[in-house]
């Protein structure tokens, strides 16, 4: 799963460039989509009929168990196998047939990707026949060539379309780049270390804040904060689609992360109120929505669409969500579930003053590119001998006058 969200991501980025916020915004609301889904295609699948042989108070555990682990359905089947040694069998020939829903669910992506690439006669066994698009273009461009001038291999790349998924993030010379190139990977990284982290913590334990003193709402009642919050994730999504056509990913940037800011710190505030926790989990999913795909398509913009910036984005995503609920859970488990919400805060504010950092490092960036540009413009200019040009005017006049 990490290979297909790392290979989608550059691959958007390198076909649509300067209009791919849009079309990360598509992909990301999908991958919302999933999350939200998923939990509701397993739910009828997840019975708690066997514990009718066990005390109120173990199946009030088991509840318990159910609602925190709502998204980790294999965590779960082992917690219920372990809990009920005389209907395992029984459970078990339930709960696999939310997996075979999903694969057949998932079924007509490889199905297509297969028929794309027999189009493409990207498939080694497979017969040739007309020539791929590819091809196509190569000899489009020779024919060309004599009356355009030499292809260039830049030229040749970009007419393909194809090639390295990772062709976009080749440098030839590492020396020759500024340190502000490599300062905004890791600023860019560390801002989405943070914001994916706050995701994953909130998702992964505002139920049990939910559930413990002073809040203390009932099971059932907390066990819906995940999925609202899921579902704003969704439509925060699918609403920043529109939205990056109209508006610069910095200026959503700058809006979303203020946004989440604030919605934690009225968390805080109004920590006894469960009206305000779950309109707070509402605007805190439609905040933090957006932002992974809008700092992957600025940064991707600020460094010219290598490449590279993607993989790191993807990665440091990926170790903020499972990083910040380790740390998050540890202090819930230390200091109460008030911290929850403080490590909120905290996380969100160190996010916001690295996305500064990186405003900072952009301008310091795109300052040197330009000095660069106008120097490289200045060295290019041909030498105009005085001498030699005097010769030519004199010979003109000379043909001139015969």
């Amino acid at each position: 799963m990490g290979i297909i969200d790392t290979i989608a991501n550059i691959q958007l980025v390198t076909i649509y460039q300067k209009d791919s916020a849009v079309f990360l915004q598509a992909l990301h609301f999908f991958i919302g989509f999933g999350a939200l889904v998923s939990p509701l295609i397993a739910d009828p699948f997840l019975s708690e009929t066997g514990c009718g042989s066990h005390t109120g108070n173990g199946t009030e555990i088991m509840h318990h168990f159910r609602n925190m682990l709502r998204n980790s359905l294999i965590t779960e089947h082992n917690i219920t196998q372990s809990h009920l040694p005389h209907g395992g069998e029984e459970e078990e020939s339930i709960v696999h047939y939310a997996f075979w829903i999903m694969a057949v669910i998932n079924l007509p992506v490889p199905v297509a990707v297969l028929f794309l690439m027999h189009r493409e006669h990207l498939i080694p066994f497979c017969p040739s026949g007309t020539p791929p698009l590819v091809d196509k273009d190569e000899l489009a461009m020779e024919s060309q060539q004599g009356a355009k001038g030499p292809v260039t291999e830049q030229r040749k790349h970009e007419a393909e379309g194809h090639g390295d998924i990772f062709s976009g993030c080749q440098i030839d010379n590492l020396r020759d780049l500024p340190v502000s190139f490599f300062i905004i990977h890791v600023l860019g990284g560390m801002v989405l270390f943070m914001t994916d982290g706050i995701v994953g913590a909130y998702a992964g334990f505002v139920y049990t804040y939910a559930v413990t003193p002073p809040m203390s709402l009932p099971h059932k009642t907390a066990g819906y904060l995940a999925s609202i919050f899921w579902g704003a994730i969704t439509a925060g999504r699918l609403l920043s689609i529109p939205l990056s056509y109209r508006f610069q990913p910095v200026r959503l940037l700058l809006f979303n992360m203020a946004g989440a800011i604030v919605t934690v710190s009225i968390l805080l505030i109004f920590y006894t109120s469960s009206i305000v926790l779950f309109v707070g989990t509402c605007l805190c999913g439609l905040f933090l929505s957006s932002i992974f795909p809008c700092m992957l398509a600025y940064t991707e913009d600020i460094l010219e669409y290598r490449g590279c910036a993607t993989t790191v984005l993807v990665t440091s995503a990926g170790m903020g969500e499972m990083v910040m609920q380790v740390l998050v859970g540890s202090f819930i488990q230390t200091e109460g579930s008030y911290s929850f919400l403080l490590c909120g805060v905290t996380i969100a504010c160190i996010g916001f003053i690295l996305f500064i950092g990186l405003l900072l490092i952009q301008r310091i960036h795109r300052n040197y590119l330009t000095g660069q540009s106008k120097k490289s413009a200045v060295v290019g200019e041909p030498a105009i001998d005085v001498n030699e040009s005097a010769k030519t005017e004199k010979k003109t006049e000379q043909q001139e006058g015969s």
